[in-house]
């Protein structure tokens, strides 16, 4: 990354970032941008006004030549684009997806780096080995029949009931629209139900979860959970009225509630560790500040034998070459091109294609197509090697960095991230989103200051001194491992103190109605 900053780095002289010395662009770092005229040290001067994190050309482009950030083909020039020249989406073309053959499968061979050892974190040690970072009473339902009134007992529970329980961080109402009304052995129609399933087995849930069923749906708790006894089942057509409902929801919860508060932190590897890492509201300052951060924070994960998960088949898709050539093995390679060719598939479905996929913010805050966003994208998953893929709704079976193949959006990415077994959440943003999920402690990082200073109470780690030259990127990336051990530890984040939590979301791949 070459910052082009004034040797003075007075942050209100002209600054941008060119991240490979064959880059053709650099992007402008300077908080409201820079005015025609300005001169970039040893580039060239602006013909016109370019906004913040928006690309300069630093040579001349002719109608065609390629345009070049990440040491890759972002686009091609639409018209003559001189020295100087503002880059954007409207000035470009882009390139054809790369094909899904002919690949590099397992090419690169990681590099050597010793084991990382000694550092741990206080958590919940459950009964199947499996750690958890919070204590949660989970309220997992078979049919969106009983959503409502599983809601209103959630209520009560934590307003009668969790005061009394202090080791007990919290009550998840993992409510759905599914279960009834569907052709429950339709094809992939089992995706939903495991997501459901495996959300329900999510450390963080202390290896049990309270289990409330209609009792007419198609959905029934011994199909949700065929492996596993159900204690802890309320059904309600076996209750009569809403008062015995309610009474029988608060009951089981009682005794819920008391068992897990005998629960105690603990000290724990870092291998007992899984982290998931997601990013929305991208900019162009993703794939500079925040993004990499988290890729070297993953690859300290990995080290110390954790297990970290990066998402989002739209995101990549354009990177699907580094992909497959960083797999630990070729049959992991082809597991990512599966997953990946169900993603062209269903474009093809809904007959669209991936240009639809950069949204206005995105563009605004600098992204002209998703190339560019992919290449961002990908470099918060370190430089380890991909050790295996993980199928929507499926668990984590492998150690390591793990691809979950899982669709863009913010809430269906993070629950089934959840199902996957994350028990933390590390998601960076530069235009701005609340995200969080409530059984998922989510740490929000910024990818420049000027979000950080606006959202001043919604950000628990701002990149942005990395883009000012304040901080190294190898110092935020061991700041953010600091900071995941010591939320993983219990330290709450902003959306847990002012309990601002998103709901989960379900992915159903295919119609199943």
């Amino acid at each position: 990354m070459t910052d082009m900053s004034a040797p003075t780095r007075s942050m209100d002289a002209p600054r941008a970032i060119r991240i490979h010395p064959s880059d053709t662009v650099a992007i402008v770092v300077n908080d409201g941008g820079l005015p025609a005229g300005a001169t970039l040290p040893d580039g060239p001067s602006l013909r016109e006004a370019v906004p913040q994190g928006h690309k300069v050309a630093l040579i001349d482009h002719a109608p065609g030549d390629a345009i070049r950030r990440y040491d890759v083909t972002i686009g091609y020039a639409a018209e003559p684009l001189p020295a100087g020249s503002w880059i954007n989406e409207h000035r470009t073309t882009m390139p054809e997806a790369p094909g899904l053959t002919g690949l590099p499968m397992a090419t690169v061979k990681a590099p050597e780096v010793a084991p990382l050892q000694g550092r741990t974190f206080d958590g919940y040690r459950n009964a199947d080995g499996t750690v958890g970072t919070r204590n949660l009473l989970a309220i997992t339902t078979t049919v969106q029949c009983v959503s409502g009134i599983v809601g209103h007992a959630a209520q009560r529970i934590r307003a009668e009931l969790l005061p009394r329980y202090p080791n007990v961080d919290g009550v998840v109402a993992l409510e759905h629209t599914y279960g009834c009304g569907v052709a429950i052995d339709a094809t992939d129609a089992a995706i939903p139900i495991r997501t459901l399933r495996n959300i329900s087995q999510n450390p963080n849930f202390g290896g049990a979860v309270m289990t409330v069923s209609l009792g007419c749906e198609k959905l029934q708790p011994e199909r949700l959970f065929p492996e596993l006894e159900i204690p802890d089942l309320v059904r309600f057509q076996d209750n009569t009225g809403f008062e015995a409902i309610i009474r029988s929801l608060m009951e089981t919860a009682e005794a819920h509630l008391e068992r897990l508060n005998r629960r105690t932190r603990e000290a724990c590897p870092v291998s007992d560790l899984t982290v998931g890492m997601q990013c929305g509201g991208s900019d162009a300052f993703s794939g500079v500040t925040a993004n990499p951060a988290v890729g070297i924070a993953s690859d300290m994960i990995v080290r110390a034998g954790g297990t970290v998960m990066f998402s989002e088949n739209t995101e990549v898709r354009d990177g699907i070459a580094q992909l497959t050539a960083r797999a630990a093995s070729p049959e992991v390679a082809a597991e990512i091109i599966r997953e990946l060719g169900w993603y062209d598939a269903y474009l093809e479905r809904g007959g669209v294609d991936r240009s639809a996929n950069t949204s206005p913010g995105n563009k605004k805050g600098g992204l002209s197509n998703i190339v560019e966003k992919a290449m961002g994208s990908i470099v918060k998953s370190g430089s380890a090697p991909i050790a295996a893929v993980i199928p929507p709704g499926e668990r984590a079976r492998v150690k390591g960095l793990n691809f979950a193949a899982t669709p863009a959006s913010d809430f269906i990415c993070g629950t089934l991230q959840l199902a996957a077994g994350a028990t933390c959440h590390v998601f960076t943003t530069g235009r701005g989103t609340p995200y969080s999920l409530e059984a998922l402690p989510t740490l929000k990082l910024s990818t420049r200051s000027d979000l950080a200073r606006r959202w001043h109470d919604l950000i628990d780690l701002d990149a942005g001194p990395v883009a000012t030259g304040e901080a190294t990127l190898k110092e935020m990336g061991e700041r953010l491992f600091d900071l995941i051990l010591d939320t993983a530890s219990g330290r709450r984040t902003w959306a847990e103190r002012h309990g601002t939590h998103n709901a989960l979301a379900l992915f159903n791949p295919a119609p199943v109605t």
